[in-house]
């Protein structure tokens, strides 16, 4: 999967049947070009009922880690979130262990607003979702937007009764692959964190 090309991808979830009765099952998402060819997957791992618990009652809380994989299902990249109940981080690993960088969600009061960290800690950019657009996440690095999230709408039956949801990223075209590995997991961070059903709703 080389990102390098790509100056648009969409993140769109793999919707389960069982959504449909309540049960949370394990995330999964197609990457697609903006051309609409798959270049991509990500699944969360951890099968079985021990799998299922976590993600019925701990939610976004849970620990739990995103493997994103090329067409011919060799891993790329992984992300790893630790169990938290404030605050939460996503940490991202080429497919050799080594970090990239990290999401670190920050307090606000009104805007959904986390840092992208480079391995060493430094701030790479900042998310601050402003409240009159919800479902956009600008991506900016010193006050210049360098790329967006946004959730597109899969449709209102869908929407109604399962949890899938459907992302676009979009990057300029002088960012490193390693960033848009960041960003792609930014949008899967960002369906987890925001749209996901939270445990303390259930």
């Amino acid at each position: 999967m080389n990102l390098k090309q790509y100056n648009m991808v969409y993140i769109k979830q793999k919707k389960e049947l069982a959504e449909l009765f309540g049960f949370e099952t394990r995330n999964k998402y197609e990457i697609r070009s903006e051309r609409g060819d798959v270049i991509g997957f990500a699944a969360e791992q951890g099968k079985g009922v021990f799998g299922f618990l976590l993600r019925s009652f701990l939610g976004h809380w849970r620990r739990f880690e995103i493997h994103v994989f090329n067409n011919n299902r060799e891993l790329e990249f992984k992300a790893v979130h630790p169990f938290r109940i404030f605050f939460q981080r996503l940490e991202i690993f080429d497919k050799d262990g080594n970090l990239l960088g990290s999401l670190q969600q920050r307090f606000s009061f009104f805007s959904k607003k986390f840092d992208f960290e480079s391995s060493t800690g430094s701030i790479l950019y900042s998310v601050s979702s402003p409240i009159w657009r919800i479902w956009t996440f600008p991506i900016k690095k010193d006050g210049t937007e360098v790329a967006k999230i946004e959730k597109k709408w899969s449709g209102a039956l869908t929407e109604l009764f399962t949890d899938a949801d459907n992302f676009k990223a979009t990057f300029e075209s002088s960012l490193k692959e390693d960033d848009k590995k960041l960003i792609i997991s930014a949008a899967i961070f960002i369906d987890l964190q925001y749209f996901e059903k939270k445990a303390n709703t259930e």
